[in-house]
């Protein structure tokens, strides 16, 4: 049985090249856990573990007797997050990172299934994660754009600048001020300026 990897299999969604990138993306099936606060925050950290553990769990459920049809050997899709700012900083003009908004997700394969879910969780109620916030979402990002950063987080307004200057450019507009972050390192172990993040904005034709 072929195993299914992302970096090798979906190049074009998580290995863009340099510079801004146009795509259409289809719905996907995605883990995802909703929070608000600093990324050093407990609760920041911990919707890290509880998407990591879930997944890992689906991943290797088979091997632990859990029939999940059309099952394919692959390997975990990256983390990811759509980011926002609370409603009062964007009354008052100014925000810190206190005031982020976030949703976590880690992308899932079309044949979990919401029952192979809860399977895993009940499985995993007495590790102290966030699990009863969790859901299993199919979510259509639609036509976006965007760009491999690669650096600090702290740089990413850089970044930013070049993809929006694209958009405005090539007759493209934001839909919203939400965007969305792929970590494609390991930022607990990777130095700040070889951390490699992707850069989503959602778009429309102007």
């Amino acid at each position: 049985m072929t195993k299914s990897d992302w970096k090798k299999d979906e190049k074009q969604l998580y290995q863009p090249k340099t510079g801004p990138q146009l795509l259409t993306l289809p719905k996907m099936h995605y883990l995802t856990l909703k929070g608000e606060g600093a990324p050093a925050s407990a609760g920041f950290q911990k919707a890290i573990e509880t998407l990591y553990s879930l997944s890992y769990g689906l991943k290797f459920a088979p091997r632990k007797g859990l029939e999940i049809l059309g099952y394919n050997e692959y390997a975990v899709y990256p983390l990811e997050g759509l980011w926002d700012i609370t409603e009062k900083a964007q009354a008052a003009g100014h925000w810190t990172k206190d005031d982020l908004v976030y949703t976590l997700m880690i992308r899932q394969p079309d044949f979990i299934q919401e029952s192979h879910v809860e399977t895993i969780k009940k499985n995993l109620e007495k590790k102290g994660l966030m699990l009863d916030q969790v859901k299993l979402e199919t979510i259509e990002e639609g036509l976006i754009a965007q760009i491999m950063h690669v650096g600090s987080f702290d740089d990413e307004p850089h970044s930013f600048k070049i993809l929006e200057d694209w958009i405005q450019e090539n007759g493209y507009e934001r839909k919203t001020k939400i965007h969305k972050e792929i970590y494609l390192s390991d930022f607990t172990k990777t130095a700040p300026e070889n951390l490699k993040t992707i850069l989503r904005i959602f778009i429309k034709k102007r």
